[in-house]
């Protein structure tokens, strides 16, 4: 048994090596009919290279992509901390949080009033994830703006601020923020209108622009971006029912800003210029009941007293008229132009204000009674 046994294995060994070199033999003819002839080199430099295949990237993307690698750095969260005292005396604090960006190399960050106003803390928080210590520098609750500071050590990148003059609707708009605590958030939309004026905590807002782009609580402070990836507007404020997006954000304009940014970092505090009257654009109804000779215009309703209007000359309304559900001071002066540039409304007269600075003169050219009559008004601080 033992016998058969080894004969059957030598057996089997020999079936083996005699499969294995008939196919050695023949493996180079084999391994050729299954994978065929190798391929040749071509050498050939002249033909025209196949450049490998690469994922297709719209033109919106590589802009709003590279807005947002210019810009993120410059981003920063604000973290505002309130101490307050509670019923059994324990001081609790209170968090709120916003945005804000870095205005030039020394660390200077723009942001909104409404996040720093009360803070006995505030804590920014950089684009790589360091926390720092900022002080405020100053701030203004009537243009809903401050300026804080961090060492300038730790400063790496810093926003590049355009002219929000140049801006049209319809252009798109960047947003980067801090939405509910979600940092260096990033959303897109389009100018929507401009001119703007809505109702804040510090004052009426003028001359805003209204973005589509979303914004939630959390984005206050931060930068609103041109294509270029230029600021051309601060985050300010929402219009909504719920209290979140609804499609309708608005941001105060950069040239706003920067005259705000340039007073509270040299003095502290912004001097807000004031001319000191209230007035009412001309409609196409109210200048025919009027009979007056001209087509666009301001009526100067009232001078306030003591205010620049009044010194400069500048004449209130001198009675009163029944217009629909007003009581409206009439036979006025009608400002045409500041400046030389043409007044439509309140809007107008406001923004051509802010575009200047306390002791300034204003060239004002008003109709009175049949005439136009040019005035000199000095600007003063506007009172608290």
């Amino acid at each position: 048994m033992g016998f058969l046994k080894n004969s059957t294995t030598i057996y089997i060994w020999a079936v083996f090596l005699i499969i294995f070199s008939i196919l050695f033999n023949h493996w180079e003819k084999f391994s050729l009919q299954i994978f065929g002839p190798p391929a040749a080199l071509d050498l050939d430099f002249n033909q025209p290279r196949q450049e490998p295949a690469v994922r297709l990237v719209s033109k919106d993307e590589i802009i709003t992509t590279d807005v947002f690698e210019k810009n993120h750095q410059a981003v920063v969260n604000i973290s505002a901390t309130t101490l307050t005292i509670n019923f059994w005396r324990q001081i609790i604090p209170k968090q709120g949080q916003g945005t804000g960006f870095i205005i030039d190399d020394q660390g200077y960050i723009l942001t909104n009033n409404h996040v720093v106003a009360k803070a006995d803390k505030i804590t920014v928080t950089l684009g790589d994830g360091t926390k720092v210590k900022a002080i405020l520098i100053g701030r203004d609750p009537s243009s809903d703006l401050a300026v804080i500071k961090i060492p300038k050590r730790y400063v790496s990148k810093v926003a590049k601020l355009g002219n929000s003059d140049d801006i049209r609707v319809g252009q798109k708009a960047i947003a980067i923020g801090n939405p509910f605590g979600l940092s260096h958030t990033l959303t897109t939309g389009i100018i929507s209108a401009l001119n703007r004026q809505i109702q804040s905590q510090g004052g009426a807002l003028y001359d805003l622009i209204q973005t589509d782009a979303a914004i939630n609580p959390g984005n206050s402070g931060g930068p609103l971006l041109n294509s270029n990836g230029e600021v051309i507007g601060i985050n300010t404020a929402i219009f909504s029912v719920s209290g979140g997006y609804q499609g309708i954000g608005f941001a105060i304009p950069v040239n706003q800003a920067k005259q705000v940014a340039t007073q509270l970092i040299t003095h502290g505090n912004y001097l807000k210029p004031w001319m000191g009257i209230s007035g009412v654009a001309l409609s196409e109804d109210l200048i025919n009941l009027l009979k007056l000779d001209v087509k666009q215009g301001v009526l100067v309703a009232e001078t306030l007293p003591q205010s620049p209007a009044i010194k400069g000359g500048i004449r209130g309304g001198q009675r009163n008229l029944i217009y629909g559900n007003l009581r409206l001071p009439v036979d006025g002066d009608i400002i045409l132009s500041i400046d030389n540039t043409p007044i439509k409304n309140m809007n107008d007269i406001v923004r051509e204000v802010n575009k200047h600075q306390v002791g300034d003169s204003l060239t004002v050219k008003v109709w009175r009674h049949g005439n136009s009559i040019n005035l000199e008004i000095i600007l003063e601080e506007k009172p608290v």
